[in-house]
């Protein structure tokens, strides 16, 4: 099964080159490569061409987070699309293989994969990964949730609802919905494995999760999220972290973010909502509540993973 895969990227060229290096080592290999550019300064249009990918440009200006995706689903020459950040890279040669093996069911629309950080991530970014992204797949899930920097769907689908241009953020999960409103399935592969690079300060997390907040009242205008669910989500993910860095034996080295982290994510998330209560218990425990896992992960796989140079 062939893909299009569409990387959207604004001075990337720390990250890129792994990207490209773990698509090249794919068991998919006939793939046609998109990088949506909107106005890089650095090296990353020329790593990408030196990949052999093809560039189509968005001015700065027009930049959304929907709109750029149109742009590279509007220029890719498959039927299946993947999309991908340019700060994230495969750990296993089958990622592409396991994200597209689900469209073989006829009532997929959208397939999405695990996401976990680097090892220099911030404590708390990676709880919430293994919250949202579980180690077991869910082939028929419930909600809309889903995350385009590693998710899959079909472009004769998109050319019936391209992806909404005027949100802030969350154009994913806007699209799954309309998805799942036509009576698609939404699909969640734990094989389908990418590490997701984040090392944002505190006003970066505040800035992702207020525009998050935006744009989730607009996909969903009854959600509301009051100052009491701010002090309890912040002190009860505070707390969870804190018990979890303990257990794991590296509290010490990861007090300080874990305070300020969930502080940052929930004050933002209260600055972006302004008022009370999520539309639904699933949707708000998916994005939101911390949940009780296993120190170890279960169900390590055969494959081998894929070995970058640093």
């Amino acid at each position: 099964m062939n893909c299009s895969i569409v990387i959207r990227a604004y001075n990337e060229e720390r990250h890129i080159g792994r990207l490209l290096e773990g698509i090249k080592q794919q068991t998919v290999k006939d793939v046609d490569v998109i990088l949506v550019d909107s106005g890089s300064t650095d090296s990353t249009v020329a790593i990408a061409e030196s990949y052999g990918a093809r560039i189509v440009k968005i001015p700065s200006v027009e930049f959304t987070f929907g709109r750029s995706l149109n742009y590279g689903i509007k220029a890719a020459r498959r039927e299946f699309i993947v999309m991908a950040s340019a700060h994230v890279y495969p750990v296993y040669p089958d990622w592409l293989e396991a994200l597209l093996n689900l469209f073989q069911d006829e009532r997929v629309a959208l397939a999405y994969g695990k996401q976990r950080g680097p090892e220099f991530a911030k404590f708390s970014e990676q709880q919430i990964f293994h919250q949202w992204y579980p180690d077991v797949s869910k082939l028929r899930q419930e909600t809309a949730f889903c995350n385009n920097a590693n998710a899959a769907i079909r472009k004769s689908l998109w050319e019936k609802n391209p992806y909404d241009e005027t949100l802030t953020g969350l154009e994913d999960l806007a699209w799954a919905k309309w998805a799942k409103e036509q009576g698609h399935d939404i699909s969640y592969v734990a094989e389908a494995e990418i590490i997701h690079v984040h090392n944002e300060t505190p006003h970066g997390v505040y800035n992702r999760y207020r525009r998050e907040a935006m744009a989730l009242r607009k996909i969903y205008p009854e959600a509301h999220f009051n100052f009491y669910d701010f002090l309890r989500l912040t002190t009860t993910n505070i707390l969870s972290d804190l018990w979890h860095a303990m257990r794991e034996r590296v509290l010490l080295k990861n007090i300080s973010s874990i305070f300020w982290f969930r502080f940052m994510q929930f004050h933002g998330t209260r600055m972006g909502h302004r008022e009370t209560s999520l539309v639904t218990p699933q949707l708000r425990e998916t994005f939101y509540y911390a949940r009780e896992r296993k120190k170890k992960e279960v169900g390590k796989r055969s494959v081998k993973p894929i070995k970058y140079e640093r």
